[in-house]
């Protein structure tokens, strides 16, 4: 079986929808569903059950996509080692990042990174960090970026700590929290950072909040916050020197700063590729600047 097949056959079962795999694969649906007929007969047996909703898979077929993406994985691990015996940084540089890190740090970065290795086509994915470590560690991705203290036991670089502020448009002390009707606005973020606000709301005051209102986004928080509507607890990474409001730092019991760590994640042996290798060096180099 050709190569071109397995690709069919991964993306068919990403999807398990043949309209959404014919569009990725910019093929006909009529077109896609003679050639998969073709591969089932090859294969001597039945790969995918259609109905209704789409397409699933049968146990046969459950082993050749397991193949299927083994033999994928090994040809782009091959690829990627050819390209590495190059003299020029080219490839596929895979990443996963905290969507914090994503909007907020990664941007300016990536272009810097992008100018220098005009070559190289980036992989990114943005989510949290439990997510990023498992990318990882299922080998989906080269290098992760993390927020708070991950539980990573292979390599491991600090790129930056930010401060938390709590920011308002008219609260300038946390003695006007008590008084105010103004609700606390959060965003949706990993358990451990949830967690941190909430010691450090428990280890100041006596009551909970108010009022709350949860946002999906944290630029989301930070614009409501900037129009007035309430105050929120934001790490500096997402605030400008030209934001408008007052910025409280948070500190713990003995007056010291509460800090959130970001930190660079990696197996050990992606350096071996010089697109991920040129990507840590930027990294060093900024953080260091």
């Amino acid at each position: 079986m050709q190569l071109s097949e397995f690709r069919i056959l991964k993306v068919l079962a990403e999807e398990l929808n043949m309209r959404k795999a014919s569009e990725r694969l910019y093929v006909s649906q009529p077109a896609l569903s003679q050639r998969l007929q073709s591969i089932e007969n090859n294969w001597g047996t039945i790969i995918f059950v259609r109905s209704q909703k789409g397409l699933n898979l049968t146990p046969a077929g459950e082993k050749i996509i397991s193949f299927v993406s083994e033999v994928l994985q090994k040809e782009e691990t091959v690829k990627e080692e050819l390209q590495s015996l190059s003299e020029h940084v080219h490839g596929t540089l895979k990443l996963a990042v905290a969507s914090i890190i994503g909007q907020y740090w990664l941007p300016h970065v990536l272009k810097e990174y992008v100018n220098l290795y005009p070559h190289v086509n980036i992989s990114l994915i943005t989510g949290w960090s439990s997510e990023i470590i498992k990318h990882l560690y299922e080998d989906k991705i080269h290098l992760g970026i993390v927020r708070g203290n991950p539980e990573w036991r292979g390599s491991k670089d600090h790129i930056l700590s930010d401060h938390l502020y709590l920011v308002d448009t008219t609260i300038s002390s946390l003695d006007e929290l008590a008084e105010t009707s103004k609700p606390f606005i959060q965003f949706k973020s990993h358990s451990t950072y949830y967690q941190e606000i909430q010691d450090w709301w428990h280890s100041h005051f006596k009551t909970t909040p108010q009022k709350t209102i949860v946002v999906d986004q944290i630029e989301t928080c930070k614009q409501m916050a900037l129009n007035g509507i309430g105050y929120a607890i934001l790490p500096s990474i997402s605030l400008r020197p030209e934001d408008d409001v007052f910025k409280i730092p948070l500190t713990d019991k003995r007056g010291n700063a509460i800090k959130r760590d970001t930190w660079l994640i990696h197996h050990g042996t992606g350096s071996e590729l010089k697109q991920v290798n040129a990507f840590m060096d930027l990294i060093r180099k900024l953080t260091n600047e």
